[in-house]
């Protein structure tokens, strides 16, 4: 950068250009599908996004016999909704660890980050939606001289 020694010097630096935005580009394996691995809380899943019928896989069983709570339905199909692309894209995922809460969210951040890889122009809108973003919320460990995380034993007076 260069120095300044008045403020007219300020006027100089603010014209030169500055460097552009980086440019996202498709990203597709070998078979034409997007890869990317989705993690909330302690599950971890890998998501493949191909274009497709809109059939959406979770550890080789149908999403909705995965998971069998609507509210979990609809966490995983967010990313496909906003963008507007139902019915357009075949996803595959495998998720490990946690319980369904966190691989539901796990398999919606897998599933938004393989959309972008796919097609980048959806990236603002996702981006936008927060799904791109690592919940990173987990269980805080528990300390020695308490009961849990945070509790105290119970006090005894006698």
């Amino acid at each position: 950068m260069a120095e300044l020694n008045s403020l007219a010097d300020l006027g100089t630096v603010a014209a030169t250009p500055q460097p552009a935005a980086p440019v996202h580009v498709q990203k597709l394996d070998k078979q034409g599908r997007a890869y990317a691995t989705g993690k909330r809380k302690d599950a971890i899943a890998r998501v493949w996004v191909k274009p497709g019928s809109g059939k959406i896989t979770v550890n080789d069983k149908e999403f909705g016999a995965y998971f069998a709570r609507p509210v979990l339905q609809m966490i995983l199909q967010q990313p496909i909704v906003a963008t507007n692309r139902a019915g357009q894209f075949d996803v595959i995922a495998t998720v490990s660890g946690g319980g369904l809460s966190g691989q539901a969210g796990a398999v919606r951040h897998g599933i938004s980050k393989a959309l972008t890889y796919y097609e980048p122009g959806l990236r603002p809108v996702l981006k936008k939606g927060g799904f791109l973003t690592r919940d990173s919320r987990v269980v805080e460990r528990k300390k020695y001289g308490k009961a849990k995380a945070r509790r105290s034993f119970q006090f005894s007076k006698r």
